[in-house]
């Protein structure tokens, strides 16, 4: 996770109305759901981790006038939120964060580029494991976005103080999922643009925009133009957009299994060779996609 590197994918920021619903809809699709996260801004939520050390991270408005107010201040992170619920509603797929070791760097490197989103942002926050253990969680976040872009943005986290809390019985899903092999983006227009801003968030300047994807070291990021994500997922992509996050494919260990759990939990999906495919719901965000691994 150096700024000298490609960055890795870290985690998945995703909008929702409540983190009730949240929380309910990802215990459904057979996910552990860690105890709630509140930010000192105004924004909180109810993290998903995975054993591969990347996480979702459903988002929810916790105080409106601290969120309000530290959007006025400039909070980055909380504009961003903000703009992308007045463009697309409460629920969605707003962001990807990226690892680094120095979120100074990346500040640098995307002002250099024209594509910094703003300051950077330092806070910490209370983090409890699933026995009720509490350490503080260091963050310094460093943002990457297209002028006058809404729909997506991307930023980098460096961990200044990781808790010292035992993750294990959060990553221990029932469903089976380890990781994340791929995050999937919809680009209606100026594919080079989107590729600039990807390759310079993700720092891989030799990336090759052919087939539009982005190989992190622990994940691809795809681009795809709206027919190519109906032609793969057998799914409507959505209104047309520069740029938006659309789709999470995880790596589960048994196919049937999970597609069991979902039947007995009354999830609606479709089965495709070593695919399930669930389609966004309120409190999900973006489509899962289930993929056997062996």
């Amino acid at each position: 996770m150096t700024s000298s590197g490609i960055h890795p994918l870290d985690h998945l920021v995703l909008p929702t109305q409540s983190l009730d619903a949240a929380r309910a809809r990802l215990d459904a699709l057979g996910f552990v759901v860690a105890p709630t996260g509140i930010h000192p801004f105004g924004t909180e939520n109810c993290c998903v981790f995975l054993a591969d050390g990347t996480y979702l991270e459903p988002l929810a408005i916790g105080s409106e006038q601290a969120a309000t107010e530290a959007a006025a201040e400039g909070n980055v992170f909380v504009a961003r939120d903000r703009l992308y619920r007045e463009s697309h509603g409460n629920e969605g797929f707003s962001a990807v964060v990226l690892g680094t070791d120095n979120a100074d760097g990346d500040h640098e490197r995307y002002v250099k580029a024209g594509l910094s989103a703003g300051d950077t942002l330092s806070f910490s926050r209370t983090f409890t494991d699933a026995a009720g253990k509490s350490d503080t969680a260091s963050f310094k976040l460093a943002f990457a976005a297209a002028h006058g872009q809404t729909d997506a943005f991307l930023f980098t986290c460096q961990r200044i103080n990781a808790p010292k809390v035992d993750r294990a019985a959060l990553q221990a899903h029932p469903n089976g999922v380890d990781g994340i092999v791929e995050v999937i983006a919809i680009s209606g227009g100026a594919p080079a643009e989107q590729h600039r801003l990807i390759s310079v968030a993700v720092n891989d300047p030799s990336a090759d925009m052919q087939g539009g994807a982005f190989h992190l070291p622990n994940a691809i990021l795809t681009v795809l133009d709206a027919a190519s994500f109906t032609a793969r997922f057998g799914m409507p992509a959505g209104a047309p957009s520069e740029l938006r996050f659309a789709a999470v494919v995880f790596s589960i260990r048994d196919i049937d299994a999970a597609a069991s759990l979902l039947a007995a939990n009354a999830i609606e999906h479709d089965m495709s060779g070593n695919d399930i495919i669930v389609r966004p719901a309120p409190g999900q965000g973006a489509a899962f996609i289930f993929r056997e691994i062996q």
